[in-house]
């Protein structure tokens, strides 16, 4: 469990410092070119992947803290089954991203100026941007690997732009992108097992320290 937790907690500093260096050195809409296919694109999202907003922001805070508790516990789970550790670090790695943004949107609000046409403050004198619940996850990382035209022959979209890939993140994202296709493709078996497995019970004939595999 020992390995999980650090291995949460480098994640969790790791991602709250980038997001730290872009907030307080960007603007929004603001960017780094990297390379031909690589920006440091500073945007920020107030809805859920790719910025849809079907539900209130307060909403899908509270929403994100509830996933996060489950995946906690499955965390706990994985740990005191032994699973393995790739396994466990999985599992570690989506709660850490879970984690990652849900402290966007609890705490930006309030402990960052806005970023729109300047460079926001940390801890700004007037006050944050946003209340409690309300902050904005900050995404930066930009991949347009490929960026031309569509042929012109093709229905509806001939001569249009085409961007690939377009969307927008961050690294809290990426951990739990990685995270989640590393259990589909190497621990779908393990997962399965995890969750069918039954919780630790104790009877009459049993002894407390009896548990079921």
């Amino acid at each position: 469990m020992l390995v999980a937790v650090g291995f949460v907690l480098l994640l969790l500093v790791v991602d709250q410092a980038i997001k730290f260096a872009v907030k307080l050195n960007l603007m929004l809409g603001e960017s780094i070119r990297v390379t031909d296919w690589f920006y440091i694109y500073f945007t920020e999202n107030p809805g859920m992947a790719f910025g849809w907003e079907v539900f209130s922001k307060g909403f899908l805070t509270v929403f994100r803290i509830v996933a996060s508790i489950y995946l906690a516990y499955l965390l706990w789970r994985t740990a005191s089954r032994q699973f393995g550790t790739g396994f466990l670090l999985c599992i570690a790695a989506i709660f850490a991203g879970a984690v990652g943004n849900i402290i966007d949107s609890i705490f930006y609000g309030q402990i960052f100026s806005h970023s729109t046409g300047q460079v926001a403050t940390l801890f700004p004198a007037e006050g944050g941007y946003a209340g409690w619940l309300h902050g904005k996850v900050v995404d930066m990382f930009y991949f347009p690997i490929i960026n031309t035209t569509w042929p012109d022959g093709m229905p509806w979209v001939g001569g249009q732009e085409l961007i690939f890939f377009q969307p927008i993140f961050n690294f809290a994202d990426a951990c739990i992108s990685v995270g989640v296709i590393c259990l589909l493709l190497f621990y779908s078996h393990s997962f399965t097992a995890l969750l069918s497995a039954p919780k630790v019970t104790t009877t009459a004939e049993e002894t407390p320290t009896d548990e079921v595999r």
